[in-house]
């Protein structure tokens, strides 16, 4: 039986965290580089990435950054080979990156509909075909998919592309999991409720100050917790996917909520 210190020691695996700069993917690459892991943070912005990849290093830690479109067959490529060959191996993958434009569907163009469906599933896609050619003759490894509460149950109107995008990560998840377990290549999945991050703000900036103070307290009343979580409470649970703490987990989705979908 291994020990606690040992089950969470990531030192000598190679890890990438799509859309790793800021938010929820800063939280992720954070704990996974606290815990030894070599983090590739893949992000658009590259601006920012860099100052995450910085950040990490200061720390002691190991990490690098590159810019990417994981909506992009190529760039997905590109950040997989790139991983192999600044680490020498790819070991985990955090398919966090996502955008959640708020629009009804009566205003929704068929363009809105298919950016998102490439970001948000598309992506999930490629990055799971591509890595998984690293990670057979590797032995395994471990892919984690970040969908949403959204992906079981609608959190509010205008994120139809988005609900659809997460249940097609969720139902991808499972049936990638089944196909790759021989090849002890674990899949699983976070469904964060709400989270304070940069990106949750950015989406509602065309809301004045009082509207987002309205939104804001109809959707903290419908969190038993009575708050918004933080970056750090799913990077949390991506390290113990990411670790051998769920070393007999596979085609599973952890729901990190605050209670909301109790409501």
């Amino acid at each position: 039986m291994k020990q606690l210190q040992e089950l969470l020691n990531l030192k000598g695996k190679a890890a990438i965290v799509t859309g790793g700069a800021k938010g929820i993917g800063y939280g992720i690459s954070y704990r996974l580089a606290e815990a030894g892991a070599k983090v590739l943070v893949a992000d658009l912005d590259e601006e920012t990435a860099q100052k995450t990849a910085q950040d990490l290093t200061s720390k002691g830690w190991s990490a690098e950054a590159i810019k990417a479109d994981v909506s992009n067959e190529e760039d997905v490529k590109r950040i997989i080979t790139t991983c192999k060959e600044k680490f020498g191996s790819v070991d985990i993958l955090v398919n966090n990156a996502g955008i959640y434009p708020s629009e009804p569907v009566s205003q929704m163009t068929a363009e809105d509909f298919e950016k998102v469906m490439h970001v948000n599933l598309r992506s999930v896609f490629l990055t799971t075909k591509y890595v998984a050619e690293i990670m057979k003759p590797q032995g395994g490894g471990k892919i984690i998919n970040i969908s949403s509460i959204d992906a079981l149950h609608p959190s509010m109107v205008g994120l139809a592309h988005y609900d659809a995008s997460k249940h097609g990560v969720w139902g991808f998840t499972k049936n990638s999991a089944l196909e790759l377990a021989e090849h002890k290549i674990w899949v699983n999945a976070i469904a964060p409720g709400g989270i304070a991050t940069p990106g949750a703000t950015a989406s509602s900036q065309g809301a004045s100050g009082e509207q987002m103070e309205a939104l804001t307290k109809v959707f903290l009343a419908k969190i038993p917790m009575h708050r918004m979580g933080e970056p750090d409470e799913i990077g949390m649970v991506a390290l113990f996917l990411a670790s051998d703490m769920s070393s007999y987990m596979t085609g599973e989705q952890i729901v990190v909520d605050g209670g909301v979908l109790l409501s």
